[in-house]
């Protein structure tokens, strides 16, 4: 069978027509690959633009294998549209741009796809310009800074800073225990817990404080060290992470620790913080309870653990931590003290500690309570006992209460004794004339200062306050400032401490400062 060109069936002026069409779109399609090809280089993009270039020289391969049925003069013509194309494209557009508004066979469409239209090349070949176009520059985009995301060490760096948008972590959240003495629904609670969304955050804030502060003093607590280096370490850090240092008149007052920071080892079980001078060193027997407290707005976190470096004592530290999650467990709306204490006592005094090679039952130590905390008054009118009693109080919706526990291998009954470090202004005190004009200027310094939030003599060096011994003993004598000498059971027994702050919400009772550690 004898075979036709596949132009035998149009006309000559038909197939000239057709194929002067396809020989524009070929050089104008090469024109742009090549032109693409030096942006493709100069922008180090190769992969990303390598399919769409692939796609490009396609259709080149394609047309030059039409070609090979181009006529014989129809060749001659393909020879002279080469001659008059510039493949830099700065010349040709003009010569070989069709009208306005003419499409070949159905293929502008296609051409609207592709990506040399979409850089700008399309009008370029129209005849808009033949002029060079200057390439847009990217411009980088800036990083915004932020703040750090992660605590330093020593801690320095605010919380605020690490949680930006105000909204801190919730401490535990524990379910009531007795869901039917309930006295208002569900709903009517919710909402109660909504309105003190601030109060909350405040509380919260504070005790991310206590958690980053406490986790880097575990660390790095070790014997050898002095107890006035421990004692600043950790509260520069609450000072630090609060942001405010307190040395500014009214500062502490916003924010900052709620209490000096106590210190008490072995025998000594509560209010020792070294005053100045002190030497004290921590040895690798000894047993101490950390007890320190952060406040934000007067929002106090109270909370306190025991350290010890032979595991020995473990089975006290054991004995005592329980105790503290019992009367967590046990506290709510509606419970009675006494309650509380029963359970403590009980879970406290089922332990027992070899030291030496004598057992040694884990007593409660009788005459020390828990408290409720108000706002900028770490002792509220409410104990919460730590064994067995006739207390019929009862805990209160909203209240914040610190539960803490203490327990000892001596008496279970601690007494003052050793130099005294902690003071607060008394609650009621008495509006006495005061005569001596050191007393009277140091109680200016407090009250602007600490209001009625405890301090230490370190805390009043630290202000500037120089030879304030005598006034501070007149203002005690007077009654109008409250001193708290350690307390202490007898010497060579041993006393541990756990202590967390818990808020009575309407639906649930919150552990604000719950942490991994304890």
């Amino acid at each position: 069978m004898e075979s036709k060109s596949v132009c035998s069936k149009y006309s000559p002026h038909d197939t000239d027509v057709y194929f002067s069409q396809i020989i524009q779109r070929l050089f104008r399609k090469w024109r742009s690959v090549i032109k693409r090809g030096g942006r493709i280089l100069s922008r180090e993009k190769i992969f990303p633009r390598r399919l769409q270039t692939w796609n490009h020289l396609r259709f080149v391969f394609f047309s030059l294998f039409l070609l090979t049925f181009i006529p014989p003069t129809m060749a001659a013509q393909a020879t002279e549209k080469l001659e008059q194309l510039d493949l830099n494209g700065q010349n040709g557009a003009q010569a070989d741009a069709p009208a306005a508004g003419q499409t070949v066979s159905g293929d502008a469409e296609d051409d609207s796809d592709d990506d040399d239209q979409v850089e700008g090349e399309g009008a370029a070949d129209a005849g808009a310009s033949g002029a060079a176009k200057k390439k847009k520059k990217r411009k980088s985009k800036k990083k915004k800074k932020g703040g750090a995301k992660v605590q330093s060490e020593p801690p320095r760096v605010p919380v605020s800073q690490l949680f930006s948008n105000n909204t801190y972590p919730e401490g535990e959240i524990v379910e009531y225990k007795n869901e039917n003495s309930y006295r208002t629904t569900n709903e009517e609670k919710r909402y109660l817990d909504r309105m003190n969304n601030d109060f909350l955050q405040e509380y919260r804030q504070g005790a991310e404080v206590h958690r980053q502060v406490r986790q880097y003093a575990q660390k790095n607590i070790r014997p050898g060290q002095t107890l006035t280096e421990i004692a600043e370490g950790i509260e520069d850090s609450v000072r630090a992470l609060t942001g405010h240092s307190g040395l500014e008149e009214g500062d502490n007052l916003k924010g900052g620790m709620g209490f000096p920071c106590g210190l008490s080892i072995n025998h000594c079980a509560a209010h020792y913080t070294p005053n100045a001078g002190n030497k004290m060193v921590l040895n690798q027997g000894d047993v101490m309870k950390v007890d320190f407290g952060a406040h934000i707005n007067g929002r106090i976190v109270d909370s306190a653990f025991t350290m010890s470096f032979d595991p020995v004592y473990d089975p006290l530290l054991e004995a005592v931590k329980d105790a503290t999650n019992t009367g967590i467990r046990e506290a709510g709306i509606d419970v009675r003290m006494s309650d509380i204490g029963a359970a403590i006592q009980e879970a406290m005094e089922s332990y027992e500690v070899e030291l030496n090679g004598t057992m040694h039952p884990v007593k409660c130590i009788r005459n020390l309570n828990g408290h409720n905390i108000e706002q900028h008054v770490i002792h509220g009118g409410k104990s919460v006992p730590i064994v067995k009693g006739s207390d019929q109080t009862k805990m209160e919706e909203g209240e914040v209460f610190a539960i803490e526990t203490f327990g000892s291998t001596g008496k279970g009954y601690v007494r003052e004794e050793m130099e005294c470090s902690h003071y607060a202004i008394a609650q009621d005190a008495p509006n006495v004339p005061l005569r001596l004009s050191s007393a009277k200027s140091l109680l200016n310094v407090i009250q602007k200062n600490f209001g009625t939030l405890p301090f230490c003599r370190r805390y009043l060096d630290r202000l500037g306050q120089e030879k304030y011994l005598l006034g501070l003993n007149n203002l005690v004598s007077s009654g109008i400032v409250q001193d708290y000498p350690p307390l202490c059971d007898i010497k060579g027994s041993y006393t541990a401490q756990y202590e967390h702050t818990i808020v009575l919400r309407p639906n649930v009772k919150e552990v604000i400062s719950r942490g991994d550690d304890y």
